[in-house]
């Protein structure tokens, strides 16, 4: 039995007076890789930038590890732990791979910090050589994929122990998505504890070991996630029948 790090109970949030999230409680297990699936508009990347401290909660509580982060400002989030992948991949299109990359790794310190930010950015370029290859090239010049990787390293450079992705799938060639996924099983088989909500069910739930269906702003379904696979409303639903 995994000890939960994170936790949300009775989760409200939305945009201004229009709350599209209606009372979410939703846990993760140290080491887990959780997804979470529905359909355009139901709530799912809402959910991730409340998680992330993007939007300030309507009501409800968020604890990490037992710790109460109901009101940490992102970057104190960040610094606690959580480190979001955007939808869109939100890079610095002018400045180059590397230097995106020293941008993840703001909230690093101490006497060792060149060192330790040097041992980050090897990992980044285990998981995805081609960002070696293209340490100096501008974000923009990029590839799609190549630029999906980015935002993972970039987002992997605070060390995180929750990793958020918001659609890291969208819009790329399968080819490309198999190496992003291949490297979210690595960091998982590393400790790292993976939140992921993509718009591909099937992909999503053949490589998380739990998921939650979304649906309308409230959790409609949730289990593990080969049960949800061969559930049949899921299927007809989200994969295709």
């Amino acid at each position: 039995m995994t000890n939960d790090l994170l936790t949300l109970e009775d989760l409200h949030a939305g945009y201004g007076r229009v709350e599209v999230i209606h009372g979410i409680d939703l846990h993760i297990g140290e080491g887990e890789f959780v997804a979470v699936i529905g359909a355009n508009g139901a709530g799912k990347s809402t959910l991730l930038k409340a998680i992330a401290g993007l939007l300030r909660l309507q009501s409800g509580s968020k604890l990490l590890a037992g710790r109460d982060i109901t009101h940490l400002r992102p970057e104190q989030l960040v610094s606690a732990g959580i480190s979001l992948v955007p939808e869109g991949r939100m890079l610095f299109g002018p400045m180059t791979v590397r230097q995106n990359l020293m941008i993840g790794a703001y909230s690093v310190s101490g006497r060792h910090r060149a060192a330790e930010i040097r041992r980050r950015v090897h990992r980044t370029h285990e998981l995805f050589p081609v960002l070696h290859d293209r340490a100096e090239q501008r974000a923009d010049t990029l590839s799609g994929g190549e630029q999906q990787m980015l935002a993972v390293a970039r987002a992997l450079m605070s060390s995180p122990t929750l990793l958020l992705l918001d659609e890291p799938s969208l819009g790329l060639a399968p080819r490309v998505i198999a190496e992003i996924f291949s490297a979210l099983d690595v960091l998982r088989a590393e400790g790292v504890t993976i939140l992921l909500v993509e718009q591909d069910a099937r992909l999503a739930l053949k490589h998380a070991s739990r998921g939650y269906v979304v649906k309308t702003g409230v959790i409609a379904m949730e289990g593990p996630a080969d049960v949800l696979l061969a559930d049949d409303s899921i299927r007809a639903i989200y994969l295709g029948g």
